[in-house]
């Protein structure tokens, strides 16, 4: 993989910030998803036993994005739940871009996880997926 990511400490002084970066839109997704799993817990910290698939599409690639990392930060907290993994496809069919992506973790447990901070949603603020040249790269940053 060649997907990257980088907590953005200038960006946000109350949130957390970040960019991810790929060689496809796809690695992007990769990256950022990890930056938001890695945000709430160290995964490795976190066992499995509690899965969920989840497909989505859209046009617009940037859209997708917002709205799967939305739906990683709602089933953090309508399941009670931190991620070990989330393993996820992405292709383009015509004009439609169609995400299939599954979440892996366990409920919240104190005493064997890793937690970090307990992020409420993703935002708009400065919100941007970019393409330059062969190169993509998002900024998020997570309400937390």
């Amino acid at each position: 993989m060649a997907w990257t990511f980088r907590f953005l400490a200038e960006i946000a002084l109350a949130d957390i910030g970040f960019e991810a970066e790929g060689e496809s839109v796809e690695e992007v997704f990769h990256g950022a998803t990890q930056a938001v799993l890695e945000t709430m817990a160290t995964p490795s910290t976190v066992s499995g036993g509690w899965e969920r698939a989840i497909e989505r599409s859209d046009l617009d690639p940037s859209a997708l994005l917002f709205d799967w990392l939305s739906e990683v930060v709602y089933w953090k907290d309508a399941a009670g739940v931190v991620y070990r993994e989330a393993p996820l496809t992405l292709t383009r069919e015509g004009d439609v871009w169609l995400l299939r992506a599954r979440l892996i973790g366990a409920p919240v447990d104190q005493q064997t996880q890793e937690l970090h901070a307990d992020v409420k949603g993703v935002t708009k603020h400065l919100y941007e997926l970019t393409q330059a040249g062969d190169r993509w790269k998002v900024r998020v940053v997570l309400d937390v």
